[in-house]
Formats: C-alpha cells, sequence, structure tokens
C-alpha cells in the first residue's frame, strides 16, 4: 500500500514494494512500445495482405520507415501502452506530487489499456493472424501490459485518486487520439482498425462504433471509481 500525505501538501510517499511494482509496471510497458515502434521502422513485421482503407501500404526499407513509425504511433493500443508507461514513470518520482494532470493520466492509463485488451480479445484478434515478431510484440501490448497494470493499481494504487469529476476528464486522452487518427486518416486514406474504415464504412458508421467504445470507456471509468471506493474502505477497516 502506499502512504498518502496530507491535503494541504498534496504529496504520497509509496512503499519500497510500491515503487518497485510501479518500475516493472513501466517497464513492461516501455518495452513493448519501443519494440513494436523499432520493429516495424526496420520493417521486421511480416507483410499481410492490405486490405483497403486500412495501414499496410507503406514502401518497403528505409523509404517507408516514416510512414510505419507514424502508422504505428496512431494506433489506441500504443497510445494506450504509452499512457501506462507515462503514468507508473511519474509514480517513481520523490515524493509524488498528487495533481490533477497526474490523476487524469493514472485513470487514463486503467481505461485505456483496459479497453485495449477487451477491444482486442473481442474484435480484432478473431480476425487475424499473428505471426513473426508479432508473436513476441502483442501478447505484450494487449495482454501482460494490461493485466500487469490492473493488478499493479488493485494492490498498490495509488488509492483515492478516483472522483466523480475525473470519470469524464478520463477521456480527454481518447478524444485526443480518435482526433488525430481522424484527421490522419483523412490525409492519407487508411486508419487502422476495421471498424475504424471510413473509407468502407462511411463516417456515420465510424462515428457510431466510437461513440459507443467512447461510453464504453466512461463505464469501465465509473466501475474503477467504484472499485477505487470499496478498496479504501476496505483498508480503513483493516488499520
Amino acid at each position: 500500500m502506499t502512504s498518502t500525505g496530507t491535503s494541504h501538501d498534496r504529496t504520497f510517499h509509496p512503499t519500497r514494494t510500491a515503487r518497485r511494482a510501479y518500475a516493472v509496471n513501466a517497464g513492461i510497458a516501455w518495452l513493448g512500445v519501443v519494440l513494436t515502434v523499432v520493429l516495424s521502422a526496420l520493417g521486421w513485421y511480416r507483410e499481410a495482405p492490405v486490405e483497403a482503407g486500412l495501414y499496410g501500404d507503406t514502401r518497403d526499407g528505409l523509404g517507408g520507415a516514416l510512414a510505419r513509425v507514424m502508422d504505428t504511433f496512431s494506433y489506441f493500443t500504443i497510445w494506450s501502452n504509452v499512457v501506462v508507461a507515462a503514468s507508473t514513470t511519474m509514480l517513481l518520482r520523490r515524493p509524488v506530487r498528487d495533481t490533477l494532470v497526474q490523476r487524469v493520466l493514472r485513470l487514463d492509463a486503467l481505461l485505456m489499456i483496459t479497453v485495449t485488451a477487451i477491444v482486442y480479445q473481442v474484435l480484432l484478434a478473431p480476425t487475424i493472424d499473428v505471426e513473426g515478431w508479432s508473436l513476441l510484440t502483442d501478447p505484450i501490448l494487449h495482454v501482460v501490459t494490461p493485466l500487469v497494470t490492473v493488478v499493479v493499481w488493485a494492490v498498490w494504487g495509488p488509492r483515492g485518486w478516483i472522483s466523480a469529476r475525473l470519470v469524464p476528464l478520463a477521456l480527454v486522452v481518447p478524444l485526443a487520439w480518435i482526433g488525430w487518427m481522424m484527421l490522419r486518416g483523412a490525409v492519407v486514406g487508411a486508419y487502422p482498425y476495421g471498424f475504424a474504415n471510413v473509407t468502407e464504412l462511411g463516417y456515420a458508421s465510424v462515428s457510431l462504433t466510437l461513440v459507443a467504445i467512447l461510453v464504453f470507456g466512461l463505464v469501465v471509468a465509473a466501475a474503477y471509481w467504484g472499485v477505487d471506493a470499496l478498496l479504501r474502505r476496505r483498508s480503513a477497516q483493516n488499520s
């Protein structure tokens, strides 16, 4: 567990065990992101048939490296893993400042990595064949990092950082991703996921799906708020 500072200094001091857990969480998330970006830049992922309107139609070799990296950084999966990595890295500072930005990023990490794991298992995994280097990076990004992130938060918190006011603010980063993904898609004519493929589905259908995912994100954030409150009460009873 963590030791929380007073309401005046708004700092908390993680235990040594908590700091180690945050470090492991951050390390795994950074590993998945860095490996994916490097392998994409090198063009080492096994080529698959390119569907109309989806990423993948880039030049081979060095000439297509920038496009491949830009594609990589346009996936929600990468955004969610980066937010996890950044938010847990920030928890390694001493003392940890309890700020609004810090709280939003912490909840964003939970919300986004949970949605990443669920959407991948439900919508994406049944439709793709994982081959080559993806056999290494896909489990890190979609299974290991989500599982470790949730476990670390459940055990080491920080507790009391989620509130009703914070739940809608947790959509800030996902909305930024949607804006970036749609804007870039309009320019390059390609999108990261089939459910976001405006070329094939049109803006109306894609917008409905994205709104549904955002609503689901709010439900996930609210669920974490409820679990956090429950864990706080249990901690208070045991102290």
